[in-house]
């Protein structure tokens, strides 16, 4: 009797050479042997070929994901958050800079005001700024003097006073911009404050309170995160390809990003090459990240222009219509498994761009040969995305919408899909909303957790060890019918409660 009678499953180039599309759900890992504990997996990699990452995550470049607050509290995990471009190059350069002057994972806007000033209304207090910081001229630059609490200002009967009549007088509660929450913490403790403020060269970033200090302390405890040579954390920012997007290169590159992605939704194109050339050429030590690709083709074209990274997906994402549309694109699992393999040859990390909707996705992703995931519905609905929560049927919920969508364009994302030049636009995407899903200081490391649990399942220690078991055959694939799917999620209940983390 034929020994492949009792084999189990497929290899991974058998399955994905047989000519089907297959996205995430469509495949699962049969498991392998255990020799090692959970907190034995070791998952850090690298986004490109000079970035490395403590953990494989990665913020996409949406208007509804990824600004400042979300790019620091990524960098704060470990991972690496992808500042969008859907706005002038000023403002950009003005968020990577806010990440490169904080060491903590908060993000105030203060306000400020000088002693002379009134308070007429209680429009300037609010969740995120219950305090107003008072310095001489009322700039930021400006020698700080004190505080006034929105609790204070409620209790004045003469609303009309100035400020110095009420504010806290105290010149000992700044501290510098690189303290982390532990130093801040014992600083408050000592000089048995409620509120800091961190400053960095004579002016100050961020007002800090104490309240916020134990919130974050509560979380899952944060590692050293994602830090650049130069002690700052490390943030990555998308642009395009047309002329003007050198001179926001340049600003960026002043501001301090520490990687580039150019943002297009079909990455082999003349535009983008000769674009992967002039980064090359003018910032030889920036890492340029190209895409998206879901082909061997489409890489190949790429590496060879001199690309530092991968970004791999066409139409994954949940608010994504291009493969609706345009009817061009390809399943993500097979899209991953194909680009992974020729970019691994050039030593090109790849990045799983699309179709992460939970931990099991992101194990997928990283054992088919992904180095990173990157994502947006998983990250949106956050409280560090972008937007305000509102209720809708009585949930609530933030903005989410895709870059392809109308609404997006209308604020220049159209270039990402080469259609800024066309006098009708056609939408690759839509707009929606999603629940509050709470802070991703608080659900990703959960998340890494599960992916920790998904490797040892799969006898792999880390990202390198996976991608080896897969390489020689050992690690085994198979195909997911409809009812396995089924049978795979809860089923067969008539109710049941999903816990959140």
């Amino acid at each position: 009797m034929s020994a492949s009678i009792f084999e189990d499953g497929f290899s991974s180039e058998r399955l994905f050479n047989q000519g089907y599309s297959y996205t995430y759900d469509d495949v699962i890992f049969l498991p392998h042997y255990i020799d090692f504990p959970t907190d034995s997996v070791h998952p850090a990699s690298n986004l490109s070929r000079r970035v490395p990452l403590s953990i494989p995550c990665v913020s996409s470049p949406m208007d509804t994901v990824t600004e400042s607050h979300m790019a620091i509290s990524m960098a704060a995990l470990g991972g690496i958050g992808i500042i969008h471009s859907n706005s002038t190059s000023s403002e950009q350069a003005h968020m990577v800079r806010s990440v490169k002057s904080r060491r903590v994972p908060l993000l105030s806007n203060p306000v400020f005001k000088s002693p002379s000033d009134r308070i007429q209304s209680d429009d300037v207090f609010d969740a995120a700024n219950p305090y107003i910081l008072v310095t001489e001229s009322g700039g930021p630059s400006s020698k700080l003097l004190g505080y006034v609490t929105g609790k204070d200002w409620v209790k004045l009967g003469d609303k009309e006073v100035k400020i110095y009549d009420y504010m806290v007088n105290c010149t000992d509660f700044t501290v510098p911009w690189s303290y982390d929450l532990g130093a801040i913490g014992e600083y408050m403790e000592q000089k048995k404050r409620d509120v800091v403020a961190t400053v960095k060269d004579n002016e100050v970033v961020d007002v800090v309170a104490k309240e916020e200090v134990e919130r974050i302390k509560g979380y899952p405890k944060l590692g050293v995160g994602t830090v650049g040579p130069d002690g700052t954390w490390r943030v990555g920012a998308a642009i395009g390809t047309k002329e003007s997007d050198k001179e926001r290169l340049e600003e960026l590159v002043k501001a301090g990003i520490d990687v580039v992605v150019l943002d297009s939704s079909q990455g082999n194109s003349i535009y983008q090459i000769e674009m992967i050339k002039y980064v090359k050429k003018m910032y030889s030590n920036l890492d340029v990240v190209g895409g998206n690709v879901v082909t061997v083709s489409q890489a190949q074209n790429l590496i060879q222009a001199g690309v530092d990274g991968l970004r791999v997906g066409m139409g994954s994402g949940s608010i994504c219509t291009t493969q609706e549309v345009c009817a061009v694109g390809r399943g993500q699992a097979t899209a991953v498994y194909k680009v992974a393999s020729i970019a691994s040859q050039s030593g090109v990390p790849v990045i799983a761009d699309g179709g992460i909707s939970n931990s099991g996705h992101i194990v997928k992703a990283l054992v088919l040969g992904a180095s990173t995931v990157m994502m947006g519905s998983f990250l949106a609905g956050s409280t560090e995305a972008p937007g305000a929560f509102v209720y809708q049927n009585g949930r609530r919920v933030k903005k989410y919408r895709g870059m392809g969508s109308l609404e997006a364009m209308t604020k220049g994302s159209d270039q990402r899909y080469l259609g800024d030049t066309a006098k009708l636009k056609i939408a690759q995407g839509v707009v929606g909303a999603v629940a509050d899903k709470g802070s991703v200081l608080k659900f990703i490391p959960y998340t890494m957790q599960a992916v920790k649990q998904g490797f040892q399942d799969l006898g792999a220690s880390s990202l390198v060890s996976a991608h080896d078991l897969l390489k020689s055959s050992i690690l085994r694939l198979e195909v997911r019918t409809g009812a396995a799917q089924v049978e795979g999620g809860v089923h067969g209940l008539v109710s049941y409660e999903k816990k959140s983390f």
